[in-house]
């Protein structure tokens, strides 16, 4: 009975014509209390996942999403999610008047262990404020499903106007398949690229105050960059950058993963 109702509700998304539509309706349930009881083998979270990867097509690109090929959608479309004004002003004010007073006693650096980041500064956290844990409850709700262990500090990383992330890939023995990034302050372009094919490419708009969420093949496959501000174009438009701050949720390593 239950199956049948998730079958009839997910054609009954991806014949909306309106995509917007479909990722407002998939919003509301993610960010809905549960509707189903704990014990029932089909969750809330099922549902969104399965809804949402059957939904895109390439006549229906996102607007956040500038692919180079049908491949490199294909991929992305079904791995890398954007939700626009994901907070508020105001959330994003509560967030940065926590995060400034620790922030600012940083400096700027122009080195990375890895090589990665240029122009950066970055902390953890572990303990927030009522008002910013329950915005990272959110984050983390429609991120990770309940049963998936989340790394316990959230990692925070502060890119000067001038800073740049390089292409890479987060190392696997640090994380686990799903990387879920709050941008603050500034919109930015994030370049992905297949690890193995240059050629295969796509460049994601991240506006202030949306959420993205990276998982699995975008995660493993693909090296994400952030852009510099004179590289910072969109679908042939200037982005301006500014002071970027991310507020970065992940999972636990995969162990299996981690050890090959």
């Amino acid at each position: 009975m239950l199956s049948n109702l998730v079958l009839y509700f997910c054609n009954y998304l991806v014949k909306m014509h309106n995509l917007s539509l479909k990722t407002c309706v998939l919003r509301r349930i993610s960010n809905h209390r549960p509707i189903w009881k704990m014990n029932t083998l089909i969750t809330k979270h099922d549902i969104f996942r399965f809804a949402s990867n059957m939904i895109p097509s390439v006549e229906e690109s996102p607007k956040w999403l500038d692919a180079s090929d049908r491949n490199a959608f294909s991929d992305l479309i079904d791995s890398f999610i954007v939700y626009n004004d994901f907070i508020t002003e105001d959330e994003e004010r509560s967030l940065m008047n926590e995060l400034n007073p620790y922030m600012r006693r940083l400096r700027y650096e122009r080195d990375h262990w890895d090589d990665a980041i240029h122009g950066y500064r970055e902390t953890e956290r572990r303990q927030w404020n009522s008002e910013n844990s329950s915005i990272l409850k959110r984050v983390s709700n429609i991120a990770f499903p309940p049963t998936v262990s989340k790394l316990a500090y959230v990692h925070i990383l502060d890119l000067e106007k001038s800073g740049v992330i390089k292409p890479h890939i987060d190392a696997v023995r640090f994380c686990g398949n799903t990387i879920a990034g709050l941008s603050l302050l500034s919109t930015a372009v994030m370049r992905l690229t297949h690890e193995e094919d240059d050629s295969r490419r796509a460049d994601i708009l991240l506006s202030r105050r949306s959420l993205y969420i990276m998982r699995d093949k975008s995660r493993y496959c693909y090296k994400h960059a952030v852009l510099d501000e004179k590289e910072s174009m969109f679908m042939g438009q200037k982005i301006e950058r500014d002071r970027r701050v991310s507020v970065i949720m992940r999972n636990e390593p995969n162990s299996d993963i981690a050890r090959s």
